[in-house]
């Protein structure tokens, strides 16, 4: 089963286990879905748009457990990405990782995370 990525900060992650329901990171909230990412594309998100930052997880959410609120909708150069209309679940997450800086200043990613064709 294909798996799709969220990155988050460890706070706000916390808080939605504790809910057991996560609603979304405020650029989530302003534009109406949470944003995800395939495999394929989560190492640049990363470092797009958490180039600096740290206290970060890697959040692998099974997407056929999403049903249709689950979208793949154009974006960065054209590339479809998976938006979420709606909260996520914690019982659709397979795996919650660490995603630290690595020396170089880029994230390390897990490995087993079925993340295998991470780019970095």
């Amino acid at each position: 089963m294909p798996l799709i990525y969220k990155i988050c900060p460890e706070s706000l992650w916390r808080e939605a286990e504790a809910a057991g329901r996560f609603t979304g990171a405020p650029v989530d909230h302003a534009d109406g879905f949470i944003h995800f990412s395939t495999a394929a594309q989560v190492a640049e998100t990363a470092a797009r748009h958490f180039a600096t930052a740290g206290d970060l997880l890697l959040v692998a959410v099974e997407a056929e457990a999403l049903g249709p609120a689950l979208r793949y909708e154009p974006s960065r150069g054209g590339d479809l990405f998976p938006h979420l209309y709606a909260e996520l679940p914690v019982s659709a997450v397979r795996a919650v990782e660490p995603l630290p800086l690595g020396p170089d200043g880029r994230h390390v990613f897990p490995k087993g995370l079925g993340a295998d064709e991470v780019r970095a």
